[in-house]
């Protein structure tokens, strides 16, 4: 399961309202190759499931992920840091053995 911190679904929700998203927008987390540490992480919106999709909801946000990227991302947690220091959205990745400094890459 991929689950969200309340600051990540405020988050999440305050920017598909504002971006005027239709009401059955999810968010699509994924991995793909790159990044200082061999694999990088991916979020967008999206609301167009896709075959093979694993579907989560966690404090009514759902949560879309690909098949293979579910093998890295499995038990993570998304969260939100905003303010001074804040990076935006940020994956705390229980599989991850290594993750560069600013935190968009790892490997396993």
């Amino acid at each position: 399961m991929i689950t969200v911190t309340d600051s990540a679904r405020d988050h999440a929700l305050k920017l598909i309202q504002d971006e005027n998203k239709p009401a059955d927008t999810f968010i699509r987390v994924g991995v793909e190759g790159g990044g200082c540490s061999g694999l990088s992480y991916k979020l967008e919106f999206d609301n167009v499931p896709k075959e093979g999709d694993q579907v989560f909801e966690d404090k009514g946000i759902k949560i879309v992920c690909d098949r293979k990227s579910f093998l890295y991302l499995v038990g993570t947690q998304l969260e939100y840091s905003g303010g001074i220091n804040g990076k935006g959205f940020l994956f705390n990745n229980p599989n991850a053995s290594r993750t560069c400094g600013c935190g968009e890459s790892f490997s396993v």
